[in-house]
């Protein structure tokens, strides 16, 4: 394993026990604790972007979040740490479009640290890999892809009844389940928690986007925590290309503002690693409701 520079915690609030990290974990990251959650999951989102709010170079071939963190090595040892603590990990079609031969565990994002994850997941008492749960509204997903036909992981596809009759048209993997969880249009981040929960008990979800996934989960008051990578660059917009932020599709201020709780800052070299709760707002989510966005970017 490449020397990996530990990252060094410039702020935290006290919120639980600590998680029994393997040693090169704890030296790396430091302390990691979740607030005591044992009604229902806890659902952590984690994302990476500029300077100037850029989650994602869409105009370009590069649009991944390897660019917009410039493939910082410490992000990616924060990605893998989070999944390797999670149940699940949720991502809508536009991720997967942009992540080809991608599977979402700890082990794929960061190889260096995979025996450390696996104790730590052996420590925490998951015994499988994380539920990778793929959200599309119209089914238009390729199922050769990586994530599908390796066996890797168990694969949720959160989907409506047409998305799941196109699905269908094709042969499923053996580790792929399909979930129609209503008739037509966008689906809420609600109907993805609660197909979820049918199929895998969890203590942790983890959402790792894309922008409008995120929206939904925000709007709707589902998120608990957001882990922040923000990398010292600037993108740059203009007016002839979309460049996403973290959020897309939603409008929430001034009428109805999300704000967070700042818990934590951590800093490796000029990048750092914010860390914010959010309190679910019923007001929020019940407004939500009528303004489902998420349809395949």
């Amino acid at each position: 394993m490449n020397v990996l520079d530990r990252l060094e915690t410039l702020y935290e609030v006290q919120q639980g026990a600590d998680l029994s990290l393997p040693s090169v974990l704890a030296s790396l990251y430091g302390r990691l604790q979740f607030p005591i959650h044992s009604h229902r999951p806890y659902v952590i989102g984690n994302f990476v972007t500029t300077l100037d709010g850029v989650v994602a170079l869409s105009d370009s071939d590069q649009s991944g979040g390897g660019e917009i963190s410039g493939f910082n090595q410490q992000d990616r040892m924060v990605m893998g740490l989070l999944r390797a603590v999670a149940d699940v990990v949720i991502v809508g079609a536009g991720t997967l479009r942009e992540s080809l031969q991608h599977v979402w565990t700890a082990a794929y994002i960061y190889p260096p640290l995979t025996d450390a994850y696996q104790q730590l997941r052996a420590a925490l008492g998951k015994s499988e890999p994380p539920l990778n749960v793929i959200v599309t509204a119209s089914g238009t997903i390729d199922l050769s892809l990586r994530v599908f036909q390796s066996g890797e992981v168990p694969v949720l596809v959160v989907t409506t009844v047409e998305g799941a009759q196109h699905i269908r048209e094709h042969v499923l993997p053996q580790l792929v389940q399909v979930e129609a969880v209503q008739q037509a249009g966008a689906i809420s981040a609600r109907l993805v928690l609660e197909a979820v929960s049918a199929v895998r008990q969890s203590e942790v979800i983890l959402v790792e986007g894309g922008p409008r996934l995120m929206g939904d989960f925000f709007a709707e008051g589902c998120l608990d925590e957001l882990f922040l990578t923000l990398a010292p660059q600037l993108a740059g917009r203009d007016n002839a290309n979309e460049r996403p932020g973290l959020v897309e599709g939603q409008h929430f201020a001034p009428e109805h503002p999300v704000w967070g709780t700042l818990m934590g800052i951590k800093r490796g070299e000029s990048h750092l690693f914010l860390r914010y709760a959010f309190e679910d707002d019923t007001n929020r989510s019940t407004s939500a409701k009528a303004r489902h966005t998420y349809h395949d970017s």
